[in-house]
C-alpha cells in the first residue's frame, strides 16, 4: 500500500526546519561577489525565525518555566537547585543564541579578516554569572528566580568549572576571548573538549596530592552546542610515499582515522551584542563498534577503535613520562590543529577566493608551542591537497601564523623525538625536514662557515634520539613572535631566540604584555567594590569596565577618610566570605582579624612556593621564641596556598605535603595560632580564585628573577586592591612602574645576577649554614621531624642544600626582610588602605582589552565588526 503526503505538509515541515536552523546558527554564505546565498526558501522566512532578547522579568520567568517543563521534563514541585541552575542557564543561553546568530550572520555578510586563537587550554571558569553580567541582565534574573522561589547565589553554586585548562596559559586565553567579543573583534578560539580535564585534586591524610578524574560533564552542560554535523577526519600513523614528479608531494595513506566533532561555546561580549565562538573538538572513532569482533566473542577488539579514539580528548596533559602518554600528547596536538585548520580553510573557501589570499582573511595565533604542528599541517594541505609549489605554500604559511612565547626556561621548551613523529605523523616529519633544509640553506648563505650557528638554529637537535625543537619551528613559521611582558620579551630576544633575531631582524619580534578581563576579575568576583567604584567615579560601570584607565579617577579619594572606610569594609566582608567558604568546604575556622597573604599558582620550583613555606616556618619559629608580650605586638597573618602539581612532578608534590603538614602543626599550636594560620585549599579553580583574590591584603609572586614570563594573577590581585610582594620579574616590573614602587614590596637578586650565582653554586659552593643561617635552621627543623617524618622531605630540602638552582639561599634573607616591611606597613592601617586604593587606580594598563587591541592592530590586522542589537 502506498501513501501520499500533502505538499502543504512538506512545506510546513521545511519552514519549521528553517526556523530551527536559524536558531542554531546555520547562516547564509556569500558568493565570490559578496552576495548572500541563502539555503532554499525565502530570506524573510529565515529571518522570521529569529527573536529578540528576554529583557524583562515576566519574559525571563516564562522562559525559565518553559525550560523546566520542556527541556528538563520536570515540574516545579520537584525542582531542586541543580534543576533551577539548568533552567536558568538554558534561559540565558537563549539570549546568547540570539546575539550569537546575529554576530555570525554579520561576519558572514561582511566577510572580514578573522583571527583564530589556538590554545590547548581555555580556563573559562563558571559561565552563568559572567553571561548574565555581560548581557546586562543579572538584576532581572535575580528578581525573576526570586519570584520563582530560588536564590541566585544557590543557583550559581551549582555550576562546575569547565575542566578545559589548568593555569595561567588557559586563563589568559579565556580573558582574550572575553576581550575580543567585548571589543567586537572577529576572533574565534579553538581547543579540545576534554572529558576529564586536568584532574580533581584531593589531599590524603598524610598530606599527599591525589589525582582523581574530574567528571565535569556528568550533568548536562548547557553552555555547549553539539555540532554533530561538523566533523573532520584526522589521520595518524600509516605511510607517506613521496611522488616522483619533483613536486615534493606525498601520498599519506593507511593508519588510523579519527573523527573530530565540533562543540561550540558562545563567548558574549560585555555591553555589546557581539557574541563570538569557542569551538572545541571531541575525538570519536570513524568506524566505532566492531560488530563482527563482538559476535565472535572478542569484546576487547570490538571496542578497541572506539577507546583509542576517545582517549585523545579524555585528559588534559596526560603524563608524558611514559611512552603511551608522550604519544597521546602528540596525537592531541595534531588532532586539534588539523581539525581546526580544516574548519578555518572550509570557512575561507566559502568566500570563493583563491587560496593564495588565505592570509588576507585568516590570522592564526599560536598560544605557546602546543599548536605548532599547525605549521607543517598547513604546508601539507597546501602542497598535497591544493597542489601549490613549495615557495608559494611557505609564503602563505609564514603570513598566516603568529607565535606567542610563554617561557625562557630551556626545560619548558617543547621538543618531540623524531622517531615518535615519524611513527605517528610520517608526512609531517618529511615536511619538517624539508623546512629545516631550506631554512638552514638560507642561514648558511647569510652566515657562511658558521657551523655552530647552524647547529643552534636547526629544527632538529642532535642526540639519542634526535628531537624536533618546536619553538624554533614556531619562530620561523610565523609572521611575528612576541613575549608577554617587557622583561620576558627582551630575554626571549637575547637568549633562546637570539640567533633568530640576528637572522630575521628585530622587527619580527615584539612584546604584548598580558592582561586580564576586568569584567570577571573585578565586577563579577568583587561586586561591592565594583559598585563603590561606579558610585565614586559617577560613571556607569559599562564605561569604566571597557576603559580601565578611568580607574585613575580614584586617586584623589585615597585621601578621603569616608571612602577609605567604605573600601576597608568591603575588603573585610570579602575576608569573611573566604573564611565562610573554608568553613563550609573544609570545616576549618579562619580568623578574619588578620592580614590575608595569598599565593595561588600551579606548583613549580621556579614559582618558589618552597620559599614561601620555608618563610612561614621561619615566622613560626620566630613567634615560638617570643614572649607572650612580644607576640601581642606582632602583625596577625593568615597564609593561603592553592595550586596543583603535575602528577609526575615529585618535588612539587612534596612541597604540597610540607605545606599541609606545617599547617597542621601551626594551626594547633596554642602559643602561635592567634598570630599565624596556614591553609592549603585543594582543587584550585577559577571559582576558588574569585573568592581568594578579593580577600587578599598581600599576594606573593616570588619567582626566581628571569623565570616568570609575565604572570596574570599579580594583575588580578592588584586590581582588587591587594598589594604585591615579589621579585623583580615578569609583569611585576610593569605593575610597579604603574602603581609606584612605594606601593610594591620587592626583594631578591635581579635577572643579570642569576647566571653568575648559579655558576658560584656549582663551582664555588658555600655551606648553607654559613651563607644563610636562618634558612639552614629552618631546613634542620624540618629534617628533625617538627612537621612529621623529616626523612620524607629530604629530596625537597636537598634541592636547596645542593645546587639550589632557583636561588632560595641567595634570596631568603631578603625575602624575610621584605615580609617584615609588609608587617610594618600593614600596622599603619590608614596608609595601607591608601596604598590599596592607589594600586587599583593605576591598573588600567593591565586590561586584556588593551592587550587584544594590540594583537588586532599590530599583529593580526583585523578590525572591529559591530553588530546591530537584536530587537
Amino acid at each position: 500500500m502506498t501513501s501520499t503526503i500533502d505538499p502543504a505538509t512538506i512545506g510546513k515541515a521545511n519552514r519549521a526546519r528553517r526556523h530551527v536552523r536559524t536558531l542554531t546558527g546555520y547562516l547564509p554564505e556569500t558568493d565570490a561577489s559578496g552576495k548572500e546565498q541563502w539555503p532554499k526558501g525565502d530570506e524573510k522566512v529565515w529571518r522570521a525565525g529569529t527573536r529578540g532578547l528576554d529583557t524583562d522579568v515576566p519574559s525571563i520567568t516564562k522562559t525559565f518555566v518553559n525550560h523546566v517543563q520542556t527541556s528538563l521534563a520536570r515540574q516545579a514541585y520537584n525542582l531542586d537547585n541543580l534543576g533551577a541552575y539548568q533552567a536558568a542557564a538554558l534561559s540565558v543561553r537563549d539570549n546568547l543564541l540570539v546575539n550569537w546568530n546575529e554576530t555570525q550572520m554579520n561576519y558572514t555578510r561582511k566577510a572580514p579578516k578573522r583571527a583564530y586563537y589556538l590554545s590547548l587550554e581555555f580556563l573559562m571558569g563558571r559561565t552563568l554569572d559572567n553571561a548574565m553580567l555581560n548581557l546586562g541582565l543579572k538584576d532581572k534574573y535575580v528578581e525573576g528566580v526570586k519570584k520563582l522561589g530560588f536564590s541566585i547565589e544557590d543557583i550559581l553554586e551549582q555550576e562546575r568549572d569547565a575542566a578545559l585548562g589548568n593555569g595561567g596559559l588557559g586563563r589568559l586565553a579565556a580573558c582574550y576571548l572575553d576581550s575580543s567579543a567585548s571589543q567586537e573583534l572577529p576572533v574565534w578560539g579553538y581547543g579540545l573538549r576534554y572529558k576529564y580535564g586536568i584532574f580533581q585534586q584531593l589531599i590524603s591524610p598524610e598530606g599527599n596530592q591525589l589525582e582523581a578524574p574530574d567528571p565535569w560533564l556528568d550533568n548536562q552542560n548547557p553552555w555547549e552546542l553539539p555540532r554533530l554535523d561538523v566533523s573532520y577526519e584526522v589521520r595518524f600513523y600509516g605511510s607517506a610515499d613521496r611522488l616522483n614528479d619533483g613536486s615534493g608531494r606525498s601520498n599519506w595513506h593507511g593508519g588510523q582515522e579519527v573523527l573530530a566533532v565540533a562543540y561550540d561555546v558562545m563567548i558574549p561580549g560585555y555591553n555589546t551584542p557581539t557574541t563570538n565562538n569557542l569551538r572545541l573538538w571531541e575525538s570519536k572513532p570513524k568506524r566505532g563498534f566492531d560488530l563482527n569482533s563482538f559476535n565472535a566473542g572478542d569484546y576487547e577488539h570490538a571496542v578497541e577503535s572506539s577507546n583509542s579514539a576517545a582517549a585523545i580528548t579524555s585528559v588534559l596533559y596526560p603524563n608524558d613520562h611514559t611512552s603511551f602518554g608522550k604519544e597521546l600528547r602528540l596525537k592531541q596536538q595534531y588532532f586539534w590543529t588539523a581539525a581546526s585548520l580544516q574548519d578555518i580553510i572550509r570557512r575561507f573557501k566559502n568566500l570563493g577566493k583563491p587560496i593564495t589570499e588565505f592570509p588576507d582573511y585568516a590570522a592564526i595565533q599560536l598560544n605557546d608551542t602546543h599548536p605548532t604542528l599547525a605549521i607543517p599541517e598547513l604546508m601539507r594541505v597546501l602542497i598535497d591537497d591544493e597542489d601549490l609549489d613549495w615557495g608559494t605554500a611557505w609564503q602563505i604559511v609564514t603570513n598566516t601564523f603568529f607565535y606567542t612565547n610563554h617561557t625562557v626556561l630551556p626545560e619548558a621548551l617543547e621538543k618531540w623525538p623524531v622517531p615518535l613523529i615519524e611513527h605517528v605523523l610520517p608526512r609531517h616529519m618529511q615536511i619538517i625536514y624539508d623546512i629545516n633544509l631550506f631554512f638552514l640553506q638560507a642561514v648558511e648563505k647569510k652566515f657562511p662557515d658558521d657551523r655552530d650557528r647552524l647547529s643552534r638554529m636547526s629544527l632538529i637537535e642532535e642526540g639519542q634520539p634526535k628531537q624536533v625543537r618546536m619553538a624554533h619551528l614556531a619562530c620561523i613559521g610565523s609572521r611575528k613572535v612576541n613575549g608577554v611582558a617587557e622583561l620576558h620579551s627582551d630575554l626571549v630576544q637575547t637568549t633562546i631566540l637570539k640567533d633568530f633575531v640576528e637572522f630575521e631582524g628585530v622587527s619580527k619580534f615584539g612584546n604584548v604584555t598580558n592582561g586580564i578581563t576586568p569584567r570577571r576579575w573585578l565586577d563579577q568576583c568583587n561586586p561591592e567594590l565594583s559598585a563603590l567604584i561606579s558610585k565614586t567615579l559617577k560613571l556607569d560601570k559599562n564605561v569604566w569596565l571597557k576603559d580601565l584607565t578611568k580607574l585613575e579617577g580614584l586617586l584623589p579619594f585615597a585621601e578621603d577618610k569616608k571612602f577609605r572606610t567604605e573600601w576597608a569594609a568591603i575588603k573585610q566582608r570579602n575576608k569573611e566570605r573566604l573564611a565562610h567558604h573554608v568553613q563550609t568546604t573544609l570545616g576549618l575556622t579562619v580568623r578574619t582579624d588578620a592580614m590575608y597573604d595569598v599565593q595561588i599558582k600551579r606548583l613549580h620550583e621556579y614559582k618558589r612556593q618552597t620559599l614561601n613555606i620555608l618563610g612561614v616556618i621561619h615566622r613560626y619559629l620566630t613567634l615560638k621564641a617570643m614572649t607572650t608580650a612580644e607576640r601581642a605586638k606582632t602583625n596577625r597573618r593568615v597564609v593561603f596556598f592553592a595550586g596543583k602539581a603535575a602528577p609526575a612532578y615529585y618535588i612539587a608534590k612534596l612541597t604540597i605535603r610540607l605545606i599541609v603538614n606545617v599547617a597542621r602543626v601551626i594551626n594547633a599550636d596554642p602559643d602561635t595560632k592567634d598570630f599565624l594560620q596556614l591553609y592549603f585549599l585543594p582543587d584550585y579553580s577559577v571559582s576558588l580564585a574569585e573568592v581568594l583574590i578579593p580577600a587578599s591584603d598581600i599576594s606573593q609572586h616570588i619567582s626566581t628573577a628571569g623565570t616568570e614570563a609575565s604572570g596574570t594573577s599579580n594583575m588580578k590581585f592588584c586590581l582588587n586592591g591587594g598589594l604585591l610582594l615579589g621579585t623583580v620579574d615578569g609583569a611585576n616590573i610593569e605593575i610597579a612602574e604603574e602603581v609606584g614602587e612605594s606601593n610594591v614590596f620587592f626583594f631578591g637578586h635581579l635577572t643579570p645576577a642569576v647566571e653568575d650565582l648559579r655558576h658560584q653554586h656549582l663551582y664555588h659552593p658555600v655551606p648553607i649554614e654559613e651563607k644563610c643561617p636562618a634558612l639552614a635552621n629552618v631546613l634542620n627543623e624540618v629534617s628533625k621531624g617538627l612537621f612529621g617524618d623529616g626523612g620524607v622531605y629530604e629530596p625537597l630540602l636537598n634541592t636547596v642544600r645542593h645546587g639550589d638552582y632557583y636561588l632560595l639561599t641567595d634570596d631568603f634573607d631578603s625575602y624575610i626582610a621584605a615580609l617584615a616591611m609588609v608587617d610594618e606597613a600593614y600596622l599603619d592601617t590608614e596608609e595601607w588602605i591608601k596604598k590599596s586604593i592607589r594600586t587599583t587606580a593605576k591598573m588600567g594598563k593591565f586590561s586584556s582589552d588593551r592587550a587584544i587591541l594590540e594583537y588586532a592592530e599590530s599583529y593580526w590586522n583585523i578590525e572591529a565588526i559591530p553588530v546591530a542589537a537584536a530587537k
